[in-house]
């Protein structure tokens, strides 16, 4: 009798060797009896419910892995497995096994891969502050837990768990910990993780998960011995394990990275030996008595960053979490039985109590220390909010303490559940809380033409490799920096994202001691610091602050305008997206960089100007003595030429620097471009064009007055009908011109463009700047084209043709392009034509 209960109780599944593969549906067989075609058919199934639902979930902004769990429950038996033919036809009890070893390889190469993403250095520049908010995030949940633990004493020990103090402990870790890597995206989706808060959180959560995988690993050793010496023999031997690996599989990893040179493609036989190392680490661990993921993480810890570890993440990253993970995510729903919870008044409800306790425990413990720190009650309770964030890493802890028996299948689901519900409403509840402090005092000087003559100016200089050092440093110069007048250059080295598990921005000690790079990217990083140092030490007026920041492409523009508004720039200064040629045409690097440079335009709160380099930068190697550049300002009219102007006038102090201004202004025989024939509009409309008109001619008198005597400045005015002739007088200049600086002119409708965008390689320069930069202009001679910013008002006091330029500009940014620029011929008083007699482009 005995033996029939004990028979009743347990699950005994008997294979056959010889089901693994079928020998198809015209012998008779069933696919879904054998193993092979039933395994492929349940990761087709897992991947498209877990698609499905991301995609379902992506409007409410909700990370991903809360829809990769709910697809897991939703297959499990508290869904679609409470069918039975479902769940006997497509997940039978003896396929579970391959399922889950499946998993666990999948599991045990993301972890692998979440080892090598993860920068440790990060906690070496965390400081204080963030160590110690990771620190409150975690002691006040343990101590909640344990607390309660004393209330519902003999609640836990009539469980059929493991013992009480292995019980708490993987109760601790599973409430205390904050998913690194769900809180990166969670950031990302809410555009915070260049902010303040967003890089506090991130630091204290990287610190949060290295602590969380050491108490794993004693929560494991405790879990699988009884025996308090057992217990220790295992925490000293995943100590050596660990010790191990840094000192010794590290320096022989090291050494494969360097026998890769820079540019070639990381061998297939030094990949294989490192997957193969995966697999022979988890075995290591596990056959210490820790859980083999400890071993699979630790390993891709002492992965040094450079070509070898990218190669890994390109070729793994995709299969296993989109392919193998979502295994994982499975098993964890086939286990949580939602039916097995007893109610309110029989047990799980008290586990819920210390989910919430712990939860508010962190918050709790997050705000009172960020109130230390001066931050305010939403910030900090936005911040222990983020904290809260679980996933990945707690169905791990939570899988791990079932399969060891510390966790009933009631504790089990309670715990999945509330870590969905946990992570679901981190991101309303954020974007309902915390709101970026706006300035209270904006800054006005966002443009050239608003800056003091004789005040700082701050440029963002945004570089994407050590080419384009030498042309933005001689840029720089030619800007003429002076004591009186300086100039502050923060220099961004701009990184693609690949990889890594969240976007950051670094900020260089520019008087670091010198060490080797460990790949291209930092060795890139320290040629354009030590390019810079060394312009800076030799320059006069100029100060200048070395940046890395490592975003997508698709998000890159979002960092450059925030430093741009956190550094309080006037103008940021893009590399274009075309490099010369030995031939000496034009060709594109990585089309990203122009996706980049239209998205800065839209959305930047300063002016901006792309350079199109053709030599300016002469030789590979910058230097700033010496330089003498011939200028030539293409003046067609507008805020973004006004812009330009202004540009070029700092430029023209330079004593090795001549300027020539080339007015283009309508003929007699121009054709008028059609207005449409609303009343109410077409007052307004002239009105505008009388004022845009009257604004150029102000300043360009003020610019000729300030510049009369200077010998070294040229001012002509060419009278042109069409586009054909703008273009023909531009191809009549001296091809012996180092730099045209244009305005960028968007919605400007003007008769002397009209028909040069028909067929133009690169809109966004505007009609003039694509012409100049174009493969089909002769003339090779680099390119900086200036877009003015327009603001609303806000920004301070505007006289009323600033406030009529910026009402102007609003429109034709948001497309609507209402005012229609119209000059006619124009020779300002007390002036003549021949004012530049001596300029080398004639009268």
């Amino acid at each position: 009798m005995a033996e029939n209960s004990s028979f009743t109780e347990s699950n005994i599944v008997c294979y056959s060797p010889t089901m693994i593969t079928t020998n198809g549906i015209w012998q008779g067989d069933n696919p879904l009896a054998y193993s092979l075609p039933l395994f492929i058919l349940q990761v087709t199934l897992v991947v498209l419910t877990t698609r499905t639902l991301v995609f379902v979930f992506r409007p409410l902004r909700q990370p991903k892995v809360v829809a990769e769990i709910l697809g897991g429950i939703l297959l499990g038996p508290s869904v679609l497995g409470r069918y039975k033919p479902f769940t006997e036809a497509l997940f039978p009890l003896r396929s579970i096994m391959v399922l889950e070893t499946m998993a666990n390889i999948g599991l045990l190469y993301f972890l692998f891969l979440t080892g090598i993403e993860m920068d440790i250095t990060v906690i070496k520049r965390t400081g204080k502050k963030s160590v110690k908010l990771a620190v409150a995030g975690m002691a006040l949940p343990f101590i909640v837990s344990i607390f309660t633990s004393f209330v519902i004493k003999n609640f836990i020990t009539e469980r059929k768990v493991g013992d009480r103090g292995s019980f708490l402990l993987f109760l601790c870790v599973a409430l205390s910990v904050t998913a690194f890597p769900v809180l990166a995206r969670v950031l990302a989706e809410l555009k915070l993780l260049n902010t303040d808060l967003g890089r506090l959180a991130m630091s204290a959560a990287l610190i949060n998960d290295m602590c969380a995988w050491i108490l794993l690993a004693v929560a494991i050793a405790m879990a699988e011995n009884s025996s308090t010496i057992a217990s220790l023999w295992v925490i000293l031997s995943g100590t050596g394990f660990v010790l191990f690996c840094l000192f010794a599989v590290r320096p022989a990893v090291m050494w494969l990275v360097r026998r890769t040179p820079d540019g070639e493609t990381v061998s297939e036989l030094y990949l294989c030996i490192i997957l193969t190392g995966v697999m022979v680490s988890g075995f290591v661990t596990d056959a210490i008595g820790i859980h083999s993921i400890f071993g699979a993480f630790v390993f891709g810890l002492v992965i040094p960053e450079g070509p070898l570890g990218a190669a890994l993440v390109e070729k793994l990253e995709d299969f296993v979490s989109g392919l193998l993970l979502p295994l994982f995510f499975a098993i964890s729903g086939l286990r949580t039985d939602v039916s097995s919870m007893r109610g309110i008044t029989d047990g799980w409800g008290l586990l819920v109590l210390i989910i919430l306790l712990a939860s508010g425990g962190k918050v709790l413990g997050t705000m009172i220390l960020a109130s230390s720190y001066n931050m305010s009650m939403r910030e900090g309770l936005s911040l222990g909010i983020l904290m809260n964030t679980k996933g990945l890493i707690e169905i791990i802890v939570l899988n791990v303490g079932r399969d060891q028996k510390v966790l009933d299948d009631e504790s089990f689901a309670v715990m999945v559940l509330m870590s969905v519900i946990l992570t679901t409403i981190i991101t309303p509840s954020v974007t309902a809380l915390y709101k970026p402090v706006t300035r209270l005092v904006p800054y006005k000087r966002r443009t050239i033409q608003r800056s003091k003559p004789d005040g700082e100016l701050r440029l963002l200089a945004c570089i994407h490799g050590p080419r384009n050092v030498p042309s933005f440093i001689n840029l720089m110069e030619a800007t003429h920096p002076t004591k009186r007048s300086p100039i502050f250059v923060h220099a961004l080295h701009l990184v693609e994202l690949t990889g890594r598990a969240s976007a950051m921005l670094i900020v260089h000690n520019t008087r670091r001691s010198s060490r080797p790079a460990l790949n291209r990217t930092q060795a890139h990083s320290d040629h354009i610091v030590n390019a810079f140092e060394q312009y800076e030490r030799h320059a006069s007026g100029v100060s200048v602050q070395p940046l890395t920041a490592i975003s997508p492409y698709s998000s890159m523009h979002e960092d450059i305008c925030n430093i741009a508004e956190d550094k309080r720039v006037a103008l940021i200064i893009l590399p274009f997206h075309k490099e010369q040629m030995v031939d000496g045409g034009m060709e594109a690097t990585n089309p990203a960089f122009r996706s980049v440079n239209q998205n800065v335009f839209t959305n930047a709160p300063c002016s901006v100007a792309v350079l199109v380099d053709r030599g300016l930068g002469g030789t590979n190697r910058a230097t700033v003595s010496h330089v003498s550049h011939s200028v030539v300002m293409l003046y067609f009219g507008g805020p973004d030429d006004r812009e330009a102007l202004s540009y070029a006038g700092r430029m023209v102090e330079h004593p090795g620097i001549s300027l020539t201004v080339i007015r283009f202004i309508p003929g007699d025989n121009v054709v008028e471009p059609m207005i449409q024939p609303d009343e109410s509009k077409i007052l307004s409309v002239v009105t505008d064009m009388e004022m845009e008109q009257q604004l150029d001619d102000e300043f360009l008198n003020d610019f000729r007055l300030k510049n009369v005597s200077d010998e070294t400045v040229a001012y002509m005015e060419k009278v042109v009908n069409n586009g054909e002739e703008t273009v023909g007088a531009i191809r009549e200049l001296d091809n012996t011109n180092d730099l045209y600086v244009v305005g960028r002119g968007q919605g400007m409708v003007s008769p002397l463009t009209a028909g040069l965008t028909d067929w133009s390689e690169c809109p966004e320069l505007g009609a003039i700047g694509d012409l100049l930069s174009s493969s089909d202009f002769t003339a090779t001679v680099s390119v900086l084209v200036i877009q003015q910013y327009v603001g609303t008002g806000k920004e301070g006091n505007e006289s009323p043709g600033l406030q009529m330029d910026m009402y102007m500009n609003s429109d034709r940014r948001a497309g609507r392009a209402s005012t229609v620029m119209q000059q006619r011929p124009h020779s300002p008083e007390g002036f003549s034509p021949n004012w530049s007699s001596s300029s080398p482009l004639g009268p």
